[in-house]
């Protein structure tokens, strides 16, 4: 769907959004596009998938647990300003 600039001026003023005019043009391009999208999405065949009652009903999938990265705690509490023991020492902003 394509919109015109006179579309992007009428969603501006019920958004309550100053737009300057040189910006219009990239609006209605956005706009095109995530219409274009939604455009997309309602094309896809979805006859065969079972709706959700809600989103946390289904099974997640969750990954090994195991260890990808390497102990990096020295190098980075090298930088820091203020360590002790292993903690990071910042100052205090409640009383």
């Amino acid at each position: 769907m394509r919109f015109t600039e006179e579309d992007v001026r009428r969603v501006a003023r019920l958004s309550r959004l100053a737009l300057e005019p040189k910006e219009i043009k990239g609006f209605q391009l956005d706009l095109s596009q995530i219409l274009d999208l939604a455009e997309k999405l309602l094309a896809i065949d979805t006859s065969k998938v079972e709706p959700l009652a809600h989103p946390g009903s289904s099974s997640v999938f969750l990954r090994p647990d195991v260890v990808t990265e390497i102990n990096q705690r020295e190098a980075f509490q090298a930088v820091a300003p203020e360590v002790d023991r292993g903690l990071y020492l910042v100052p205090r902003v409640v009383e």
